[in-house]
């Protein structure tokens, strides 16, 4: 897969600002990806995301887009406006829908799936052999769909 030009992901508010590129690791399986920072308009890092290029069996437990936003600054939507940049640059890439997950408790992120309109699939038992469960203890994710 060739890695795009992401010069064009911001809006109004923040700014994505590519950290890093993941070549696939067919080995591992995982995807090609993107790393971002997510910054203000003032250039302050406000937290970060990514975006993981493709459709496996383990990404519909992980997902393709993973966030995170730094405490002093929730309660601004900026994981909903990373996740709608990302969904440009998934669509430059032909995908046609993107799986995000959540744990089932980490309510934020449950209503920022929400706020996107995202369709809340099921929420699934991790299979054993899933690194989310055998490395970060996670039993059950909130599976929601993007259609692009």
């Amino acid at each position: 897969m060739e890695f795009l030009d992401t010069s064009f992901l911001e809006d109004d508010e923040i700014k994505l600002v590519l950290e890093r590129t993941r070549e696939a690791e067919p080995a591992r399986k995982r995807v090609p990806a993107y790393c971002f920072l997510i910054c203000d308009k003032k250039g302050n890092t406000v937290g970060n995301c990514s975006l993981k290029v493709g459709y496996t069996k383990e990404l519909y437990y992980s997902g393709n887009i993973g966030y995170e936003v730094g405490e002093g600054f929730r309660g601004h939507h900026y994981a909903a406006k990373a996740c709608r940049l990302l969904f440009q640059l998934a669509k430059k890439h032909g995908m046609e829908y993107l799986i995000i997950t959540c744990d089932p408790d980490n309510l934020p992120s449950r209503r920022t799936c929400e706020y996107l309109g995202g369709k809340l699939l099921e929420i699934a038992e991790v299979p054993e052999d899933h690194e989310l469960r055998s490395e970060m203890g996670h039993t059950h994710e909130c599976i929601f769909r993007f259609d692009l």
